[in-house]
């Protein structure tokens, strides 16, 4: 029997259990107003921008994106919504924005391919940042953001907000932490998300004017110029990024890494490719497989991005398997379930939306609901410790070992082998093809960077 209401435990619901035990303390600043500076302005830059003027005392004196229009739409909603009510002045260089602007803290919300640079100029200029996942798009990338942060005592947050969300954090606590759930021998960490239909196309168009092209491309291939390029369905092509693996995968590994407290695998083995939607402008897998080995623990990923939902209650997350009970974490709640007891005692919790207490998440376009309070924890968490000079939730070197894992299994897949990571020395293990791929080509005039 499914149970849609919260279990009440002593006449106060699990939520509500939930937000008092994991509640952020909201960040003083330790009296100081921070400058902010966002880098990337399209849809999740916005999202973590406004949860962070929600929560902390900022103002926001800078926006930049190569796209005119959505860095003057931001400057707009965040006229509006900051406190000043001052108006950001605008950029399309992020070099340009940083040394004009002098920001304390830097939000880099680029695409994929465009987190490195930006970020390591940021924490060069003395910022402190929040960049989001997955941190890089190959493993240097990844090694070089950490070294720099390290480099320059910067306090760097990943936007895995998962560590931040509550129901996740109490069933964490609850059944994972007490011991109640028993040795977790497998998890696993899916994205359902996609649904029926056939390869995508399009025509290539003309650049639209304000929106610079080839700085978008940046370090990355230049293809012919797509309409579906300069918003959010970048994420198609394997240039930009990872596929539905290094963004989907990277939120979901990381959390179960984080719940089960391990870090790298022994070995990660990948096969997939795609197979349903194949022949359109979409050169990501559809479908793919992935196993972490840990040697005493697999964490086993799957995305089919043309099915419908196995669990609608559940159409991104996890499965963690017990001794004793299996725990179904996902972003909008959790479900508990002891072995061997009745359905009728299985414990569900939702995510809270906090709406009441912030109404203007009700009518902020393309917010991402589910999640705006873990964004807002995570946003405090980083702001209190940029103050006391602590390691975030999520600190960068967090989010270096998910990308790079979930990295390797892009690269396991392609060349049909378990690679065998060393920590130690930064690279596979007994094999020259695997780690010749550890780095991207930079296209002229932009360079790598290493550790």
């Amino acid at each position: 029997m499914e149970r849609r209401t919260f279990l009440q435990y002593g006449g106060l619901s699990a939520a509500t259990l939930a937000s008092a035990a994991f509640a952020d303390e909201s960040p003083n600043g330790g009296g100081k107003t921070y400058r902010v500076l966002l880098i990337g302005a399209g849809w999740y830059g916005k999202m973590d921008l406004f949860r962070l003027i929600q929560v902390a005392p900022v103002e926001v004196v800078a926006i930049c994106d190569v796209d005119r229009e959505a860095r003057e739409n931001a400057a707009g909603m965040v006229a509006e919504r900051q406190k000043s009510h001052n108006r950001p002045k605008t950029y399309n260089d992020y070099r340009e924005a940083l040394a004009e602007s002098k920001p304390d803290l830097v939000l880099v919300d680029t695409p994929d391919h465009w987190h490195a640079l930006p970020m390591i100029a940021a924490v060069e200029a003395g910022a402190d940042v929040y960049v989001q996942k997955p941190i890089g798009v190959d493993v240097v990338e990844c090694q070089a953001m950490l070294a720099a942060a390290r480099k320059h005592k910067a306090v760097v947050q990943v936007g895995m907000q998962r560590r931040s969300t509550k129901h996740l954090m109490e069933a964490k606590e609850r059944y994972v932490d007490s011991g109640k759930i028993g040795k977790i021998s497998q998890v696993d960490i899916f994205s359902y998300y996609g649904g029926p239909g056939g390869p995508f196309r399009q025509d290539p168009a003309e650049v639209p004017d304000g929106f610079d092209y080839d700085f978008w491309c940046g370090p990355a291939p230049k293809l012919p110029y797509y309409p579906f390029l300069r918003r959010r369905s970048w994420r198609m092509r394997m240039e930009y990024g990872n596929g539905t693996l290094g963004d989907m995968g990277v939120h979901m590994f990381d959390m179960a890494r984080w719940i089960t407290g391990k870090r790298y695998p022994k070995t990660i083995f990948s096969t997939g490719g795609q197979y349903v939607k194949g022949g359109g402008l979409d050169n990501c897998p559809d479908t793919q497989t992935v196993v972490f080995n840990y040697g005493d623990m697999e964490i086993v990923w799957n995305h089919r991005n043309w099915s419908e939902l196995p669990d609608r209650r559940h159409p991104w997350g996890g499965y963690f398997y017990g001794e004793r009970g299996i725990l179904k974490a996902s972003v909008f709640g959790y479900d508990y379930h002891e072995y061997r007891k009745s359905p009728n005692e299985d414990v569900h919790v939702d995510v809270e939306y906090n709406t009441d207490q912030y109404p203007e998440d009700k009518t902020e376009p393309n917010i991402e609901l589910f999640c705006a309070q873990a964004v807002r924890d995570h946003m405090t968490d980083f702001v209190n410790c940029v103050v006391d000079r602590g390691r975030p939730r999520s600190d960068i070197e967090e989010g270096a070992i998910s990308t790079i894992c979930c990295v390797l299994g892009n690269i396991s897949m392609k060349l049909g082998r378990s690679l065998e990571w060393d920590e130690e020395a930064g690279k596979v293990k007994n094999d020259d093809e695997a780690n010749a791929l550890l780095a991207r080509e930079y296209r002229a005039p932009w360079i790598h960077p290493q550790v």
